[in-house]
């Protein structure tokens, strides 16, 4: 074990250390929110969302008990919603086993928990000596180990992980992680690190071999699609037609208005005979993993209340908010319709 790099690393984080509200507590269910929460999200947004996840359901039994629809809203704005329904999901999974589960392989088997969030849950709740490697880890020990396997890769995250797990002061692996997690996040940043007050500027590797702003080397993923959508909001005396998306690839659980590249061609036929719909919102741009979105909207008033297609139903403009919408919606709706 390099005691030295954990020994500098500790003493870098007992005086740099972050203070995140989740470390003040050893809750799991807490301490597992933050880090569901954090998962592609930045701290200071997570922050707020956390907060406001603990209010509305401070136990893990009251998350259990919330109805979809609930969890959604309250998720809205964060993005990559599956993390919501996963969240939602293992909540009642915990619900049903009576407590949170305390190793590092039963809270692997929750709902859409993955090694390092399972590691960081049972080191920070639990002192379970697992080490959590995440981004700031694999970044980290590629430029101090100067590593240029790609740490996508199946050898490379094996290798990172022994690594890591190698290098865990058992004692005191809640730590460790934070430490690790900080270092990266203020420190070995990924552009500009800051290597002129680096306690590790005379050992690490990337530094003396000049490739600090090449590590860690990740092989190319998924190019990113464009996707067309178009929609059309339908508003009766305040009342919209929306329906909640089942499809796997995007917004799944969240509500949307008519989806016009999915409309039967009788019920399409219906509704534009009439040649009274507005456009209200052209090309607007959205940006997921992988994909980026352009969207048309337009908006038609029908005089009477009409039969909608399958799967859609009235709902009362009031009670909108009691429905989580996809952020792109929810914008064009505000911003030129209600």
């Amino acid at each position: 074990m390099n005691t030295a790099f954990s020994s500098i690393l500790l003493q870098w984080f007992a005086d740099n250390g972050r203070e995140l509200p989740w470390r003040q507590t050893r809750n799991p269910y807490a301490i597992w929110l933050s880090e569901v929460i954090l998962q592609q999200t930045r701290v200071q947004q997570g922050m707020d969302y956390w907060y406001r996840f603990m209010k509305r359901f401070p136990t893990v039994d009251s998350l259990a008990a919330a109805s979809e629809d609930e969890v959604m809203r309250l998720w809205q704005g964060l993005g990559y919603y599956a993390r919501a329904r996963h969240l939602h999901e293992a909540a009642r999974q915990i619900a049903g086993m009576g407590s949170f589960p305390d190793t590092y392989e039963s809270i692997l088997k929750l709902s859409g928990v993955g090694p390092y969030t399972a590691a960081a849950v049972a080191a920070f709740a639990f002192d379970r000596p697992v080490a959590a490697v995440d981004g700031n880890v694999y970044r980290v020990l590629a430029r101090y180990f100067a590593i240029d396997t790609p740490i996508n890769s199946t050898e490379g995250k094996k290798l990172f992980a022994s690594l890591a797990q190698e290098l865990l002061p058992a004692s005191r692996a809640a730590d460790f992680n934070q430490a690790m997690m900080d270092f990266g996040a203020t420190q070995c940043t990924p552009q500009s690190p800051r290597c002129g007050d680096c306690p590790f500027a005379e050992t690490c590797g990337a530094l003396r071999e000049g490739k600090v702003e090449l590590l860690p080397v990740k092989l190319k993923t998924v190019k990113v699609q464009t996707r067309p959508l178009s929609y059309l909001i339908i508003l009766y005396k305040e009342k919209i037609a929306l329906r909640r998306r089942s499809d796997e690839d995007i917004w799944k659980g969240l509500w949307e208005p008519v989806d016009l590249l999915h409309l039967p061609a009788d019920y399409q036929a219906l509704a534009d005979k009439d040649g009274q719909w507005q456009l209200v919102a052209k090309g607007v741009k959205h940006i997921l993993t992988h994909r980026r979105l352009i969207a048309d909207f337009y908006l038609w008033q029908p005089q009477e209340e009409l039969a909608l297609p399958p799967d859609y139903q009235w709902i009362e403009l009031c009670h909108l908010d009691d429905y989580g919408l996809p952020r792109l919606i929810e914008k064009v709706l505000k911003e030129s319709v209600l």
